[in-house]
C-alpha cells in the first residue's frame, strides 16, 4: 500500500510506501513524453532532500503510460533563443543539480526505465545507482541532431560506460535497445516488460535490505573513492571502513547475525 505526500506536483506524482522505506516519484506529462519540465526538475530535488531526512532506503523514478522521459524541454529552451549568456545557462542549471541531487542523496535511487529514455533522461538514468529496464526501453541521445550537445549529460554516462561507447553514443545520436544497453554496463537489470513491476518490486526490496546509515555512508564513499588514484582510494575507504564500523548500525548488524535474528536498524548517521 502506498500514499500520496505533499511532495506532489501537477507534473510528479510522488508516493510513499507503507513501510516509509521508498519513495516512487513518477513524471507525469505523457502529453510530452515525461519531458524534464522546471516542475519536474524541483519536485525531483524535494523528494531527494526529503530521502536525507527520513527512513526513506531507495527513491524510484519512472515515467507514465510507458515512457521514461523524453528528455529537457525543448519549448522552454527554444525561448531562450536569442537571449544572453547568463539566461543559457540558467536554462541548463537544472539538470545540473538535477544529476547533483541524483548521486548526493542518502538514499539509492532507481531509474525505472521503460519506453523511451532520451537526451536529459538518459542522463537522468545515469545519474541513479541502479536502472532497472524493461526489455522494450529505448535509450539515445539524439540532442547533437538538432545542433545540442548532450554536455551535462555525458558526465554520468561516460562514467557508466566505456568511454569510446560514450563518445559514439553523444555525437551519433543513435538509439540503442535495452538489450544493446544492458551488455554495454548501462543497464543494470534487464527484466521482461510484462513482468516489469514485479522484477523491480523484487530489486527494490533487495535494495532495502541494509541500513540507513550503511547505504548514506557506502553511497558517499563509493562515489568519492571513484575519482581518487588507487592508493588515494584504498586509504580513503580504509577510513570509511573504520567509520562504518563504528556505527551504531554495525553493532546492531553484528549481534543480529551472532544471535541469528534480524537487525533493528535505526536511521541516518548523525551530521
Amino acid at each position: 500500500m502506498e500514499r500520496h505526500t505533499e511532495l506532489s506536483n501537477d507534473h510528479l506524482d510522488v508516493r510513499l510506501s507503507a513501510d516509509e522505506l521508498v519513495v516512487q516519484a513518477r513524471i507525469d506529462r505523457p502529453e510530452r513524453r515525461n519531458a524534464l519540465s522546471e516542475l519536474v526538475i524541483d519536485g525531483l530535488l524535494s523528494v531527494f532532500e526529503f530521502a536525507d531526512g527520513a527512513p526513506v532506503r531507495v527513491v524510484v523514478v519512472r515515467g507514465t503510460d510507458g515512457v521514461f522521459c523524453a528528455g529537457g524541454d525543448i519549448e522552454s529552451m527554444a525561448g531562450a533563443i536569442g537571449e544572453d549568456a547568463t539566461t543559457h545557462r540558467r536554462e541548463f542549471e537544472g539538470m545540473k543539480r538535477l544529476i547533483e541531487g541524483a548521486v548526493d542523496t542518502a538514499a539509492l535511487t532507481v531509474a525505472a526505465v521503460e519506453g523511451y529514455c532520451l537526451a536529459g533522461g538518459m542522463g537522468l538514468a545515469a545519474a541513479c545507482d541502479v536502472i532497472v529496464a524493461s526489455e522494450d526501453a529505448t535509450f539515445g541521445t539524439p540532442e547533437a541532431k538538432i545542433g545540442l550537445f548532450p554536455a551535462q549529460a555525458l558526465v554520468p554516462i561516460m562514467r557508466t560506460v566505456t568511454e569510446k561507447r560514450a563518445l559514439k553514443l553523444l555525437f551519433t545520436g543513435e538509439h540503442i535497445d535495452a538489450a544493446t544497453a544492458h551488455e554495454i554496463g548501462f543497464v543494470t537489470d534487464l527484466v521482461a516488460a510484462d513482468r516489469f513491476d514485479e522484477n523491480l518490486d523484487s530489486i527494490v526490496d533487495d535494495l532495502t535490505s541494509p541500513s540507513p546509515a550503511l547505504i548514506a555512508l557506502g553511497k558517499e564513499a563509493f562515489y568519492n573513492q571513484r575519482e581518487m588514484g588507487f592508493r588515494e582510494a584504498l586509504d580513503y575507504m580504509h577510513d570509511a571502513v573504520t567509520l562504518i564500523s563504528m556505527s551504531d548500525e554495525a553493532e546492531a548488524g553484528i549481534e543480529a547475525f551472532l544471535d541469528d535474528t534480524e537487525p533493528d536498524w535505526k536511521g541516518r548517521p548523525e551530521e
